[in-house]
C-alpha cells in the first residue's frame, strides 16, 4: 500500500463513511441484485465480480471527492473529458474498460483505486468473499490472446507470449473463431471448485493487426523484458505512460458490433492507426 492509502485509511476511520458504502454492503437502494441476475441468466461468477464492480465505484463516487483523492480525480477526470468513454458510436472506450483502468490500473502514489478500498476494508466491511474478489480484479490487467477454440460454451484463449491458455466465459456472448487476437480482461475463478473458467470481463477487443505485428511490438516495447510474464504484466498493467493503452484503443478504432469492437493498427506505429 502507498501513502495515499494510508491518509485516506485514517481519515476514514476516524471521520467515518459520509456517503460511502458503509457497514454490510450493500446500504444503497441502487446497489444491484446480484440473485435477480443470476435468475436472469448470467453467469454467477460474474455477476459475483460485478457486484464487487459496483462497490468499487460507489466507493470512488465518494473518495474521489476528498482532498487525500484529488490526484486520483483529476487524472481520471481529465480522460473522461477526452475520450468520452460509453460505447460506440460515442466513444470506443466502453464503460467496463474504461472504470477498470481507473480503478484497477490507475497509479498514484503507489496507490491505485482499489488498494485504497483494499485497506480501509476493516471501515468499509466488505465480506471476505467480496475482498477476495476485489483483490483479484486490482491485480488483473488486459492482455492480447489468440482465440484458439471452444470449449463446450466457453471459448478456449491463449495468451501472446507467455502462452498460457485459459478456458473462459465471453460476458458479451461474442465467441469469434480460431486465430482471431482479443485484447480483453480476464478475471480467475472465484471458487475453483465450483468454477474452473475465466471471467472475460470486458467487451471483446478484437485486433485486426497480425500476431507477428504484435510479437514484434512487444520487443519494441519492453526491450530485453517484453517478452516475459513481467514485462508483458507492467507493459499492459500501466504502459509507458497513463493514458497509453486509453490513446491506443481510442485511436484504432475500426467498426464494432453489438457484443465486440474491431481495431486496426499497432499502439506505436501512428500510420497505422485509423484515427490518429
Amino acid at each position: 500500500m502507498g501513502r495515499t492509502s494510508k491518509k485516506l485509511h485514517a481519515k476514514l476511520s476516524r471521520d467515518g463513511l459520509s456517503d460511502l458504502p458503509t457497514g454490510k454492503v450493500p446500504r444503497r437502494p441502487d446497489m444491484p441484485d446480484v440473485e435477480a441476475w443470476i435468475k436472469q441468466g448470467m453467469d454467477p461468477v460474474h455477476a459475483a465480480y460485478a457486484f464487487v464492480q459496483h462497490i468499487t465505484s460507489f466507493f470512488a463516487e465518494g473518495a474521489s471527492q476528498l482532498p487525500e483523492m484529488k490526484k486520483f480525480a483529476r487524472i481520471v477526470a481529465k480522460a473522461e473529458d477526452d475520450y468520452l468513454p460509453s460505447a460506440p458510436p460515442m466513444s470506443p472506450l466502453t464503460t467496463s474498460f474504461f472504470t477498470t483502468w481507473a480503478f484497477y490500473d490507475l497509479q498514484f502514489d503507489d496507490d491505485t483505486l482499489a488498494t485504497c478500498l483494499i485497506e480501509s476494508n476493516d471501515v468499509v466491511s466488505m465480506n471476505p468473499d467480496q475482498l477476495d474478489a476485489l483483490k483479484k480484479m486490482a491485480a488483473s490487467r488486459m492482455g492480447i490472446y489468440q482465440q484458439v477454440g471452444m470449449d463446450g460454451q466457453h471459448v478456449r484463449l491463449r495468451e501472446l507470449v507467455t502462452n498460457a491458455e485459459f478456458v473462459c466465459h465471453s460476458t458479451s456472448g461474442y465467441r469469434g473463431k480460431p486465430g482471431e487476437l482479443w485484447y480483453v480482461r480476464l478475471l480467475p475463478p472465484l471458487l475453483p471448485d465450483l468454477a474452473s473458467y475465466q471471467i472475460v470481463f470486458t467487451t471483446p477487443y478484437i485486433l485486426m493487426a497480425s500476431m507477428d505485428d504484435w510479437l514484434q511490438f512487444f520487443g519494441r516495447a519492453q526491450p530485453g523484458s517484453g517478452k516475459d510474464a513481467t514485462g508483458l504484466h507492467q507493459l499492459f498493467k500501466h504502459g509507458p505512460d497513463v493514458n497509453y493503452w486509453n490513446e491506443f484503443v481510442f485511436k484504432a478504432y475500426h467498426h464494432h458490433q453489438s457484443d465486440a469492437i474491431f481495431l486496426a493498427g499497432i499502439p506505436d506505429l501512428k500510420a497505422t492507426l485509423p484515427h490518429a
